[in-house]
């Protein structure tokens, strides 16, 4: 049952707190952080979308309403 490529099971040891954030820290200087200008440009784009959308849904929401009045 023991293959290469499996992973080897490791004995349970508990939580140590310490462990915690020394791997979370690991974790945290992995990640690739965005530019300041990558990071204001996409949060335009988000914002830009949400109100385009919002707009649309709006649009959307009066014509049915028209439609509504009209038909009862």
């Amino acid at each position: 049952m023991n293959k290469k490529n499996e992973a080897e099971i490791q004995p349970n040891s508990g939580f140590s707190l310490t462990k915690f954030f020394q791997g979370t820290k690991e974790e945290l200087d992995k990640v690739v952080w965005p530019s300041r200008q990558q990071l204001v440009s996409e949060s335009v784009a988000v914002l830009l979308m949400v109100i385009l959308s919002a707009g649309i849904i709006y649009l959307v929401d009066g014509l049915f309403s028209w439609a509504a009045a009209k038909v009862f």
